[in-house]
């Protein structure tokens, strides 16, 4: 699954991409930290088993303050977020909610699944897959795949509900009590390609911040 550093380095390019001149260092840091705060069900997981990639990993933690950033902006006369920190405030919201779910939710969804409803529909998602074009089938996509003799979402997307459930983590092993000798493993970054994005978003972040100094002196 994609480490924490893969899912804030890849919320630091969104960041930067989707700022604009509104980047400065605290913005970016309060898109990148929130985006890793998602992975903070690993612990709650400890204590309340199947929690994790559940307690946070779920729509309704963008949806939720996303629908109450527009009625307080788009709908009430004086909006909280815009006279206490103006459009700065409001961008660096959007922002940090966009990359929550893009960098962080979505990306672990379709990498091994997350329990995208919790709690009002408990039941993981596995969306891995791939989408390709070829001569003979046309356009395939394996992302969602369906039962043809029930229509329904196949067994192969629907992975189980938090008391089937269990993602190993260097904090969280084994759903039981761990044994001794259990190696608990803290991946960065499991691939190649996730090692280069790793380094890209975070040197992006870097350069920027250094840029956003200089031009301040």
């Amino acid at each position: 699954m994609p480490s924490t550093v893969v899912h804030v380095a890849i919320a630091g390019l969104l960041g930067v991409a989707l700022l604009g001149d509104r980047f400065d260092t605290r913005a970016i840091l309060v898109v990148m930290g929130a985006t890793a705060l998602i992975d903070l069900d690993t612990v709650i997981g400890i204590y309340v088993p199947g929690t994790h990639r559940a307690a946070f990993h779920n729509v309704w933690v963008v949806l939720i303050p996303g629908a109450l950033l527009l009625w307080d902006v788009k709908l009430r006369e004086e909006s909280y977020v815009l006279n206490r920190w103006g459009a700065y405030g409001y961008r660096v919201a959007w922002v940090t909610l966009v990359s929550v779910l893009f960098a962080h939710i979505l990306l672990d969804a379709f990498f091994n699944g997350v329990n995208l409803f919790w709690p009002v529909h408990d039941r993981f998602y596995d969306l891995s897959g791939k989408l390709m074009y070829t001569n003979q089938r046309g356009l395939v996509q394996t992302f969602v795949e369906f039962d043809s003799s029930t229509g329904g979402v196949a067994e192969s997307t629907t992975r189980g509900t938090t008391e089937e459930m269990h993602y190993s983590t260097g904090f969280d092993p084994t759903r039981d009590e761990p044994p001794e000798d259990v190696e608990r493993i803290f991946p960065i970054a499991g691939t190649g390609e996730r090692f280069v994005l790793t380094v890209a978003g975070f040197g992006t972040v870097l350069f920027r911040i250094a840029e956003d100094l200089r031009s301040e002196e």
